[in-house]
């Protein structure tokens, strides 16, 4: 089996042809696409990595690696936001080229935030709400997904919380609701709980709606993440479980390392997310 040494190797080449440090070259990579030689998923931001910042310093770090899809969190847009601020905040995305693809995570402890909620992303103008609703309201979340025709992923949280700390306990929960209820799979505090995130993703896939990218520096609860190349979890073989599953959502990066400075990790970690997905079909290619 391929190494992590050997997709460093790997990736460096690659961008060591292009004639580009890692921070320019993810700077000037394109897209994903569902072309033939490239990959259905797209990579994407969570909002959450954005905590201290605003909108506009967010934005000005998405520029600079190149990513064009944002899950949008309350405190860039608030859940009580009105229709004017809603579309100034997605005339604001626009000129960054930037989507807004889904909101979330949002907590949910009673029916009435439930409702608000849905509500909220209706007016946002999506169809993906990252979700963690208590169990008991989860009848109620079944409901509202029929009524709105929206899917609703819940997120795992490893084994900080109690609720949903893994992936099984997700599916325990919703494997008799309806379809439209899934998983935000965050890969990093599925490692930290003990799983394998690559086996998860391919025992879970039809419910799996988003993916929080991450890497993490143990399989424990003492893993704290790291820049996505340099953790304890595969991320090669994730990708191709990617492939191999036909995931076609987003993989957005959730960086939760230097916080308060996070543009040198979220450039490291998106060049290497994109030369491991070059790395990886250039091999498929000559095989």
């Amino acid at each position: 089996m391929t190494t992590r040494r050997t997709f460093l190797k790997s990736t460096g080449g690659y961008l060591a042809a292009a004639g580009m440090s890692p921070v320019i070259a993810s700077a000037h990579a394109p897209e994903t696409t569902a072309a033939p030689d490239t990959d259905l998923f797209k990579l994407g931001m969570a909002g959450y990595t954005f905590v201290h910042f605003k909108l506009d310093q967010a934005l000005e770090m998405m520029r600079k690696v190149d990513v064009r899809y944002l899950c949008i969190k309350d405190f860039h847009l608030p859940l009580n936001s009105t229709a004017e601020q809603i579309e100034a905040f997605h005339a604001k995305l626009k000129e960054s080229n930037v989507t807004g693809y889904a909101v979330g995570p949002i907590y949910m402890k009673s029916e009435a935030e439930v409702d608000r909620a849905f509500d909220y992303a209706k007016r946002v103008g999506v169809k993906l709400i990252i979700g963690v609703p208590n169990t008991e309201f989860l009848p109620y979340v079944d409901k509202k997904v029929k009524e709105y025709d929206m899917r609703f992923a819940i997120h795992n949280h490893g084994p900080d919380i109690a609720l949903y700390p893994n992936a099984v306990s997700i599916w325990n929960e919703i494997k008799n609701l309806d379809s439209r209820i899934g998983f935000c799979f965050d890969m990093g505090h599925d490692r930290r709980n003990g799983d394998d995130p690559v086996a998860d993703l391919q025992t879970y896939t039809k419910r799996i709606f988003d993916i929080h990218l991450k890497n993490v520096t143990a399989a424990s609860k003492e893993g704290k993440t790291c820049e996505l190349g340099r953790g304890v979890i595969d991320v090669p073989a994730f990708v191709q479980a990617l492939r191999k599953v036909g995931y076609s959502g987003s993989c957005s990066l959730e960086y939760e390392k230097d916080m308060k400075d996070p543009l040198a990790g979220i450039a490291e970690s998106v060049g290497y997310f994109r030369g491991v997905c070059e790395a990886t079909r250039s091999g498929k290619r000559k095989s």
